[in-house]
């Protein structure tokens, strides 16, 4: 179980707490998806191509939440959400999505019990 204390105190750690306060244990593996934005089609597409991995499932829309950057691709990767692995592959999503000026947009998953735990 992933301690109150051990988690650094930033956005990704505030989100990482109010998951640990409902009931997620933080250790089981689940889908998490990350958002990262874009200005055109083609820069979208062109994000989808450089990130493109055994592992990721990419999906891209045109969404009308953000008005400057409207095409929305969302980057699916099953893994634990730790603030280590969340830091590290919004990291590595900024380096191909700045380029194209895009940017990140954040970052969800569902929670998850450890029904190991009895």
């Amino acid at each position: 179980m992933v301690r109150f204390e051990d988690i650094p105190d930033d956005l990704n750690g505030d989100v990482l707490r109010r998951m640990r306060t409902g009931g997620d244990s933080l250790t089981v593996s689940r889908p998490m998806d990350f958002s990262v934005v874009f200005p055109t089609e083609d820069a979208a597409l062109a994000f989808c191509e450089a990130v493109h991995e055994d592992g990721l499932k990419l999906r891209y829309e045109q969404s009308d939440v953000r008005e400057e950057r409207p095409w929305d691709v969302t980057v699916t990767k099953d893994m634990v959400p730790s603030h280590d692995a969340i830091g590290a592959i919004e990291e590595w999503l900024a380096g191909h999505a700045e380029p194209l000026d895009g940017e990140n947009d954040g970052w969800g998953c569902f929670n998850q019990q450890d029904l190991s735990k009895g």
